[in-house]
């Protein structure tokens, strides 16, 4: 310890890497859960757009609407909040929305990402979906079960077995999960007890916990060690393929294999 270590206190400049998140305006859980699997290695820092569908305290429709899903990736706002965000000394960008992927698909993912990549300063950013195809990928993953959120009506998780579908993996199981609908109430006991009896019995290979704002990584390393399964989340991936995508692989433990040594992109 030096001179400065016994005098000074820790200010959080220390972290190895700065990760950014654009988020829906009153969802907490993308910051929450990446601060979680960051620690002090990695800092969190969130910049906000309006989501329509979403009220004050995080409070949603038990269904979410379309439009407002559909119109979050459009320019100019998302251009010029990730633009602003990247004015910041960021490691890297990622885009915290899983439902808008499931609307427009992976080629709208790719396209999303080029189009924003002038505006950001040479700062990497991916966004959930683009990230969760990379780590399914890497971790060699064939038939897929996806849960998403109780929010999520039957046409959006449909959509979202689709993208998957289209990225080239087996979904042999999709459905919104049946726990009260919104933030507040998706716990980890329940989550787990959810993927135990629907997810786990379709012969899946690995589950994809969709929705950035549904609490999920306290679930992975009980999910794995439990039932089997390979887990992955919306968070999870998007801190994973942030970081990995700017050459930072922080020591991350208890949160899935996808945190693993010798898992490298693909």
């Amino acid at each position: 310890m030096t001179i400065q270590d016994k005098i000074f206190r820790p200010d959080g400049w220390s972290a190895t890497a700065r990760l950014g998140l654009v988020v829906p305006h009153a969802d907490v859980g993308p910051e929450a859960e990446c601060a979680a699997l960051g620690g002090t290695q990695v800092s969190v820092h969130g910049a906000r757009i309006n989501f329509s569908a979403m009220r004050a305290g995080g409070e949603m429709d038990p269904k979410i609407p379309h439009d407002p899903v559909e119109s979050f990736t459009q320019p100019p706002y998302i251009d010029d909040i990730a633009a602003s965000l990247c004015e910041s000394p960021l490691t890297a960008l990622g885009l915290a929305f899983t439902s808008s992927a499931y609307k427009h698909g992976p080629e709208w993912e790719r396209a999303l990402v080029e189009r924003l990549r002038p505006r950001l300063r040479g700062i990497p950013v991916v966004t959930t979906c683009l990230a969760a195809e990379t780590a399914l990928r890497s971790l060699g993953i064939k038939r897929l079960a996806i849960v998403n959120p109780a929010w999520f009506d039957e046409d959006l998780d449909a959509l979202g077995a689709r993208y998957f579908e289209a990225a080239g993996f087996d979904v042999v199981h999709h459905a919104p999960c049946g726990l009260k609908s919104g933030q507040k109430y998706v716990s980890p006991p329940a989550l787990y007890d959810w993927i135990k009896t629907t997810a786990a019995p379709s012969g899946a290979d690995a589950v994809f916990v969709g929705g950035n704002g549904q609490r999920a990584i306290g679930v992975i390393d009980a999910v794995e060690s439990q039932l089997g399964l390979k887990m992955l989340t919306a968070n999870q991936v998007l801190f994973w393929g942030a970081l990995q995508a700017a050459g930072v692989r922080p020591s991350v433990e208890g949160y899935g294999t996808l945190f693993s040594k010798n898992v490298t992109p693909v």
